[in-house]
C-alpha cells in the first residue's frame, strides 16, 4: 500500500525492474516495545501495560512481519527483518521500571517466532546504550546497534555476546555515523575501519574468540539516512560498502 509503506513499496518496485545481484534482502518493522510503549490507550496509558493491549499489538507486529517476510521471500535470497526499538534504550530506567526482562524477551520472541516460521533472519536494532543483555539472550540471529558513538556498553555484556555468538548470533556494527553531518564528512573508510578494529581488538581482550567474531560481523551504517541530505546518505553508503570490502581484503591477506 503506497499510501502507508512507500519506502517498502518502492524497495519491491526497484528490486523488479533492476534485478541487481543480491546477497540478501532486509525489510523492517517498529519493535514491540517502542510501539507498545509509545502507543496510548483512552486513559493515555501505554498500552504496554494492558495485557490484553499488548498481546494485541505483539500479533499485529508478528503479522506485519510475517508479511514482509513473504513477500521479500520471491527474489530468492535471504530474508532479514529487523525490529526497530529505540526504546530499549529506557529499559531498566524510572521510565520503564516496572517492565521486566521476561517481558521485553516474550515479546521480542513471539515476532521472531513468527519470522523464522518463513524461513526469515530476525534482527534488533537500538541507536544508542541498552541493556545488550536482553536481546543477546533473546532468539534474535542479528544485535545491531551504533558502533561508532556507543561501543563501550557492548563491551560490558562480553560473556552475554560470546554465548551469542557461539549460537551463530551475528553482529551488526552501525560503525558508519549517521546523527550528524559533520562526522560523516570528517570520517573515511580508512578512519572507520582503523576504529572498528580498535574495537574489535577490546573484545578479543576480553575473551571474544576473533575468527568468529570476524565470520559473524555485518557492517552497517549507525542508524537509519532518511533525515540526511540525499549527498550525506549517499556517502553512508558508500563508506558502508568501502569499510566492509576494506576488512575483507584485510581478513584476507591475512590467511594468505
Amino acid at each position: 500500500d503506497d499510501s502507508r509503506a512507500k519506502g517498502f513499496s518502492t524497495l519491491i518496485t526497484m528490486l523488479e525492474e533492476k534485478k541487481p545481484d543480491l546477497f540478501a534482502v532486509k525489510g523492517q518493522i517498529t519493535g514491540p516495545i517502542t510501539f507498545a510503549t509509545g502507543v496510548k490507550d483512552q486513559d493515555k496509558k501505554a498500552v504496554f501495560y494492558d495485557d490484553q493491549l499488548r498481546d494485541a499489538a505483539v500479533k499485529l507486529l508478528a503479522l506485519k512481519a510475517a508479511w514482509q517476510v513473504e513477500k521479500l521471500s520471491r527474489f530468492q535470497v535471504p530474508v532479514i527483518v529487523f525490529l526497530d526499538e529505540p526504546a530499549l534504550a529506557g529499559f531498566g530506567s524510572s521510565e520503564f521500571i516496572s517492565i521486566s526482562k521476561q517481558d521485553v524477551l516474550d515479546s521480542l520472541n513471539e515476532i521472531i517466532e513468527q519470522i523464522h516460521n518463513r524461513n526469515g533472519l530476525a534482527g534488533v536494532h537500538v541507536c544508542a546504550n541498552a541493556d545488550w543483555s536482553v536481546i543477546l539472550d533473546s532468539r534474535a540471529d542479528i544485535l545491531s546497534f551504533d558502533a561508532y558513538t556507543y561501543f563501550d556498553k557492548l563491551a560490558i555484556f562480553s560473556q552475554d555476546l560470546i554465548s551469542f555468538l557461539d549460537r551463530g548470533g551475528i553482529i551488526a556494527w552501525g560503525i558508519v555515523p549517521t546523527l550528524e553531518p559533520e562526522n560523516i564528512d570528517r570520517e573515511s573508510a580508512e578512519s572507520l575501519l582503523a576504529q572498528l578494529q580498535a574495537k574489535i581488538d577490546h573484545l578479543v581482550g576480553l575473551g571474544v574468540d576473533r575468527d568468529k567474531l570476524l565470520s559473524q560481523s555485518l557492517i552497517t551504517p549507525s542508524c537509519g539516512t532518511g533525515s540526511l541530505s540525499p549527498e550525506h546518505a549517499q556517502k553512508v553508503l558508500t563508506l558502508t560498502k568501502d569499510v566492509s570490502k576494506a576488512l575483507r581484503e584485510q581478513m584476507q591477506a591475512s590467511k594468505e
